[in-house]
């Protein structure tokens, strides 16, 4: 079956992150550091939740969605473009390219809304700690996390939708290391308005809902615990906060710099560097700074340590 009405491109070159020689080799090694540190952080931290019960908490319930997204968004895209750091030519197929497009857009909205589920769980608990089991309840984290799927299913398939009715002819060369939707815009023989939108439309409620969602609960959270009279108090609760708030500012700062802007706007290159930030580095450092500084986890990887040894 063709890939669509029209269409005459039915595989795409990725032309990646550049295109100086001497820097494949080392951005090759870099990625694939970052990567099995990606992969073990993440997979890791899934497995020390489920194999402790003391961890089966809300926190924790969403920190384990968190941590099985980081690591499933992250192999989206990262083993095509190690592959295309040590090969000549980067062909990626038209509809291997949608398919990337459909499960990287799915990932990165899953993970929008864990965050922000996150968000109004650490509101609850410093503002409502006495409500806490009842407002958190398994039911209510329960949906929650299939509102963050529903919402991330629907976003994909508006921008894998959109996408397939372009016509491309013959500009197939695709400036980016992945199937993205401003660079594959730009290679469309037909008009994007729609497109751009679509994208502007889904990106915005995407990003401006979850941030102000976010915002109003650190504003509430700010002020319960400016009427916090101990500083042994205050610096308990900005500790439980701080990791999440720079996860956040990362994620949402960069997501922001990439897709509320036109594609006209800005270059491929600044976008390609701003990609980097939520598909490498945010997916590398969520499990580092939601467990290195977390005393739960601290002691649950202890004792699965001491049992092993024993």
């Amino acid at each position: 079956m063709p890939p669509g009405n029209g269409t005459f491109v039915t595989e795409f070159i990725l032309l990646g992150l550049t295109d100086q020689p001497d820097l494949q080799l080392p951005l090759f090694f870099l990625f694939l550091g970052m990567h099995v540190v990606t992969v073990l952080g993440n997979l890791g931290l899934i497995i020390l939740i489920v194999l402790n019960s003391h961890l089966h908490t809300p926190m924790y319930f969403f920190l384990f969605n968190l941590s099985f997204t980081d690591l499933c968004y992250s192999s989206v895209f990262t083993p095509k473009m190690l592959v295309n750091f040590i090969s000549k030519k980067n062909i990626i197929s038209y509809m291997g390219c949608m398919t990337q497009l459909y499960f990287f857009s799915f990932f990165i909205i899953s993970e929008i809304y864990i965050l922000t589920s996150m968000a109004y769980d650490r509101y609850v608990a410093i503002c409502k700690p006495l409500l806490y089991n009842i407002v958190m309840s398994p039911k209510v984290c329960s949906s929650l996390m299939l509102g963050s799927y529903l919402m991330a299913f629907s976003g994909a398939m508006a921008h894998t939708g959109c996408m397939l009715r372009l016509t491309f002819c013959d500009a197939n060369i695709i400036n980016h290391y992945f199937c993205d939707v401003h660079p594959l815009l730009q290679l469309s023989c037909t008009s994007t308005y729609v497109n751009e939108l679509v994208v502007f439309i889904v990106v915005g409620i995407n990003i401006i809902v979850p941030s102000l969602t976010i915002f109003i609960s650190y504003g509430l959270i700010l002020t319960n615990i400016l009427h916090i009279r101990s500083m042994e108090g205050r610096s308990k609760a900005f500790s439980t906060c701080s990791s999440h708030i720079i996860a956040v500012s990362l994620f949402f700062g960069s997501c922001t710099f990439m897709y509320l802007k036109p594609s006209s706007v800005g270059s491929l290159d600044e976008r390609k560097i701003s990609s980097l930030f939520y598909t490498n580095v945010v997916a590398m450092m969520n499990p580092l700074i939601y467990s290195l500084r977390n005393k739960d986890v601290k002691i649950a990887l202890q004792r699965n340590l001491s049992r092993r040894l024993l």
